[in-house]
């Protein structure tokens, strides 16, 4: 699933780390998630999504 969760960090100056403390995941997930290799569970989408105080459409765009 595409995503724009690099622009969002990057909006936010947040490096990896710290969105990956913030959500209470490893870096490595972000990094994951960011180089489309992992598609976010629903709860964890949700999380990021409340975080940026945005829909889950603005970060998550379904690729029909």
């Amino acid at each position: 699933m595409k995503n724009r969760l690099k622009v969002y960090r990057a909006m936010h100056n947040l490096t990896q780390e710290k969105l990956a403390k913030e959500l209470k995941v490893t870096r490595q997930t972000i990094i994951a998630i960011e180089k489309l290799k992992y598609d976010p569970s629903l709860s964890l989408a949700f999380k990021i999504a409340k975080f940026f105080k945005v829909k889950i459409e603005d970060i998550f765009i379904d690729k029909q």
